[in-house]
């Protein structure tokens, strides 16, 4: 693991604001811009006080002590008073725990609005004043040219054929495959034009960027407000022109609904054991979007009071859900890593954000790119069971990328 010094006698401060207007509007430059936005609520984020980062099977337990250790030390005024303020860490983590890469980033500025309230978190050292903001304008991604990624589509449509028969054989019962695809600018991408983008295009999807992890998941797999915790569970997909009626067709397909069941009981089993109470509906409902329609559940529990668990505690015991994973875990995550071959970094794993009090919110990092500097690695994934058809998987996984490629190459997002 990685720990970034800390300066001495670092303080914060949360205030109310007047609106401030379009939350990502306000992103000054591309150097790490960060964001959890879902229509006109959420937080973005900018400059940086602190970093931790750790890899392995116990990364979501070590970034939970870092973070408690963290804000032991500050001394915080916070006019608020409520989540989302005082001290906030941006999160991202792997989907694997043999991959590197999970992060937490503290920013040095925060600023937030929920309900139509508005605020902004100030870091700051001593009495030295804060620095100059100075904005540099969004960049447009300019010319785009594709190529394979680690995995690319014609092995992609073999590693689901595979995935079919062994299931069919009785090993598991369900796992999610994904592949990727490079785009390649003629200059460095803006993290900014892509994260708005997307944010026009999927207004009702969580729009998120750190450390150049950019995308709209419509996936939150927790959000803890004090001892309250829910989620949303999204299992089975249709896109346009594959049938008339998205909704009926979803909502009458048996291998969608088993899929689907597969997801919710997976989080239901893992949250079970820290909740008093945990309602899951007994039937889902349909959530559409610009490109796709899939099936949702929203699961909601209250917290074991006596000893309620932090939001990156509970991180810990729900990933991967069968959602971006599989049933049984272990043996989809096992043919997930031999049938894809690639390291997913953190596609599929928990993004968000969380505070100095456990509270927060993560989704899925789906619809989404790693940005590394001209290049764009793209992600998308199929849950695959014993009746899934590959040329049909291959269909739905190029679906679900063209929402980061039409954000990418818009020329309209001024």
């Amino acid at each position: 693991m990685t720990i970034a010094p800390l300066p001495a006698g670092l303080r914060v401060r949360t205030r109310e604001v007047e609106d401030p207007g379009r939350l990502l509007d306000l992103l000054p430059d591309d150097r790490g811009p960060l964001s959890w936005v879902r229509g006109s609520d959420g937080l973005v984020g900018w400059g940086e006080v602190a970093r931790f980062t750790a890899a392995g099977p116990h990364r979501f337990a070590a970034a939970d002590e870092w973070w408690r250790a963290f804000t032991d030390r500050l001394e915080v005024l916070d006019e608020v008073g409520r989540p989302g303020t005082g001290a906030v860490a941006f999160a991202s983590f792997t989907f694997s725990d043999r991959s590197l890469g999970s992060v937490l980033v503290v920013p040095r500025v925060v600023v937030g609005r929920r309900a139509g309230q508005a605020w902004i978190t100030e870091f700051g050292a001593g009495d030295a004043p804060p620095p100059v903001r100075s904005v540099i304008p969004v960049r447009p991604s300019g010319t785009l040219r594709y190529g394979d990624g680690l995995l690319p589509v014609d092995r992609y449509r073999g590693a689901v054929a595979e995935a079919v028969r062994r299931m069919r054989a009785g090993e598991l019962e369900k796992a999610a495959l994904a592949h990727d695809l490079l785009a390649v600018g003629e200059r460095p991408l803006d993290a900014r034009f892509l994260l708005g983008g997307l944010a026009r295009r999927y207004p009702t999807c969580w729009a998120f960027a750190v450390d150049g992890l950019v995308g709209a998941t419509p996936e939150l797999l927790l959000r803890r407000s004090g001892d309250v915790v829910s989620s949303r569970v999204l299992a089975g997909t249709i896109w346009p022109g594959e049938d008339a009626d998205l909704d009926d067709a979803l909502l009458t397909s048996a291998k969608d609904r088993w899929e689907h069941a597969l997801a919710v009981d997976s989080l239901t089993d893992a949250l079970r054991r820290y909740c008093t109470e945990l309602v899951a509906p007994q039937a889902p409902s349909t959530l559409t979007l610009h490109n796709v329609s899939h099936l949702a559940s929203d699961v909601s529990g209250r917290l074991d009071a006596t000893s309620p668990a932090t939001l990156l505690q509970l991180a810990e015991a729900v990933h991967p859900t069968a959602a971006v994973g599989g049933t049984p875990r272990d043996l989809a995550v096992s043919l997930i890593a031999e049938l894809e071959g690639m390291d997913r970094g953190r596609y599929a794993g928990p993004v968000g954000w969380v505070d100095a009090a456990g509270d927060g919110e993560l989704g899925i990092a789906l619809r989404c790119a790693q940005l590394d500097g001209c290049t764009a690695r793209l992600f998308a994934g199929c849950g695959i069971v014993a009746d899934s058809d590959p040329d049909t998987e291959v269909r739905e996984a190029a679906a679900k990328l063209l929402a980061v490629r039409e954000a990418l190459e818009a020329a309209d997002q001024g």
